[in-house]
């Protein structure tokens, strides 16, 4: 089930996802970790960004950066 914070966020990672689309997959999953870490949900908000990170990283997006650094800063990379 789709996280209540997310919206319209979780169809486009299912179509990025069916699309292969890895940097729409970096931008979409950075999006919904920082929805998530707005809402105060900081559990999902690592989760997701650590899906953005993975898939940024894998993109050689510059993004992997801000990401990781998200992830490190709460101990979770």
């Amino acid at each position: 089930m789709p996280h209540p914070a997310l919206g319209d966020l979780d169809t486009a990672l299912l179509a990025a996802h069916a699309a292969q689309d890895g940097p729409r997959l970096a931008q979409l999953y950075g999006e919904a970790a920082d929805l998530l870490s707005a809402a105060g949900d900081a559990d999902a908000a690592c989760f997701f960004w650590t899906q953005a990170y993975v898939f940024a990283l894998e993109a050689g997006a510059q993004e992997a950066d801000r990401f990781g650094g998200l992830l490190r800063e709460r101990a979770r990379l």
